[in-house]
């Protein structure tokens, strides 16, 4: 079977080094050369008499089937191996369950296939193949649940995969100088001159963007497109009288909720449209609160500030939550918002285009906040779609963020007119919702004798 290696999957497969960690270019083979490895590993043991045990790692339930399916077992046929097979479901911490594929051979040697999870990353004693780490979701909590499975002598970890920017374990430990790892590299243009069947100047002209094609099969990091909002931005926009309750105007708000309840944080931000720009008034945060104690920090803000539009988080717990402060404060005053698919990248491009044009003003001095402002990242998927991904830490998912970022999609600043123009105010997005900034007080607020927008923020 290996035979038929192209010399840079032969010098893969040939590394006996314990800790192994490639960086490979699109479709050239690393889950295919990896996966033969194993096999060659298992039945190599059972000549000899022993047993071995190994866990593969995807980034999801698909690709954990498609190395089990297209990889190891079709590699065992290939060698003549015989094995049963069995699928079943993996209960993780959360109550949840995810599907599991193993494989076990005559000799009594087990492979299985999970998606990557701290959970899963910390169910087995085993060798481990990590495959695409860059992009598992939440790298580090898994790195940190993994290492210690393979601290017994002997146990082997292969880590394969594609780079996906600086924010993740995959790029500390491809980059990091030491002699623990055994480290191979193979970009597009050294896997075509190993005997790859690719044309390069059709992929590139097809990619069609230059970052993916840099990232994808130049093997570049790219750390500054991976920042959805780089320090820089997030500089530009802080401001000493921005987070100060006691400057409030008496402006419309725009209430951002991201929901937890036990592991990250619930937080609501609070805006306030002073002209045609945003001032942050309050950051809430609440941390293992009960639903009812979120609910009375609501009616708390309610109180002091003219809620115009309430956008909540309704993925998963957030359906309840949003139900209530719909029959509480109105439908026409609450949006709840699922943030999968394409939504959450509409929401944060809406967000980022605020930041990057200054018509939001944040609290100045805090790095907590940067940090969590700067820990959306944009990753190029399997697929070549961007998606933005934050890697959970103890301070929580980019919890932050992204209650700034609803609160901003509620006002809709794509739609504010510049600084000093002339404007109705049917015509202004953020007051098109109703709720207290449509009446006359609310209109003599924001705008000057000559009916234009004050956009100076507090005086």
């Amino acid at each position: 079977m290996t035979g038929v290696l192209l010399p840079y999957e032969r010098r893969w497969v040939d590394d006996k080094a314990r800790f192994k960690i490639g960086m490979f270019a699109r479709q050239t083979g690393k889950t295919f050369t990896t996966t033969l490895e194993i096999a060659e590993d298992v039945l190599e043991a059972e000549a000899m008499g022993r047993r071995v045990r190994w866990v593969i790692l995807s980034r999801g339930e698909r690709q954990a089937k498609e190395a089990m399916n297209e990889g190891f077992k079709l590699h065992l046929r290939a060698l003549g191996a015989a094995y049963d097979e069995l699928e079943y479901e993996f209960p993780l911490s959360d109550g949840t369950r995810v599907a599991a594929l193993e494989v076990v051979t005559k000799g009594g040697s087990r492979v299985t296939a999970l998606p990557a999870n701290a959970d899963t990353a910390r169910g087995f004693s085993a060798n481990v193949f990590l495959d695409e780490f860059a992009f598992h979701q939440d790298s580090r909590a898994i790195w940190a649940a993994l290492f210690p499975v393979v601290s017994k002598p002997g146990l082997k970890l292969r880590i394969c995969s594609t780079p996906n920017g600086k924010g993740n374990k995959f790029y500390e430990l491809m980059t990091a100088q030491d002699t623990t790892w055994s480290r191979h590299t193979v970009d597009i243009y050294q896997a075509v001159a190993d005997g790859l069947d690719r044309n390069i100047e059709e992929l590139h002209a097809g990619c069609g963007d230059e970052d993916v094609w840099r990232q994808e099969y130049l093997l570049e990091w790219a750390e500054a497109a991976s920042a959805w909002l780089s320090y820089e931005v997030i500089a530009g926009c802080e401001d000493m009288e921005a987070g100060l309750p006691e400057l409030y105007q008496g402006g419309p708000c725009f209430f951002g909720n991201d929901i937890a309840r036990r592991r990250d944080l619930w937080v609501c931000w609070v805006w306030e449209l002073i002209g045609d720009v945003l001032w942050t008034r309050e950051i809430s945060e609440l941390r293992g609160a009960s639903f009812a104690a979120q609910d009375t920090e609501i009616a708390r803000l309610h109180e002091i500030y003219r809620m115009t539009r309430l956008v909540m988080d309704q993925t998963g717990m957030g359906e309840k939550p949003v139900e209530d402060m719909q029959r509480r404060y109105g439908t026409a005053s609450v949006e709840g918002v699922i943030l999968s698919g394409a939504r959450p990248l509409t929401i944060a491009t809406v967000a980022r285009q605020a930041f990057e044009d200054r018509r939001v003003r944040i609290p100045a001095g805090n790095p907590v906040l940067r940090a969590d402002l700067h820990k959306i990242q944009k990753v190029i998927g399997p697929t070549g779609a961007p998606r933005l991904v934050a890697d959970r830490d103890g301070d929580g998912h980019a919890d932050r963020a992204w209650a700034a970022f609803l609160g901003i999609a509620g006002a809709d600043m794509r739609g504010v007119p510049p600084a000093g123009a002339t404007i109705n105010t049917t015509d202004t997005p953020a007051l098109r919702h109703g709720g207290h900034g449509n009446g006359p007080q609310g209109r003599s607020r924001l705008f000057g004798r000559a009916g234009r927008l004050n956009a100076r923020g507090p005086q």
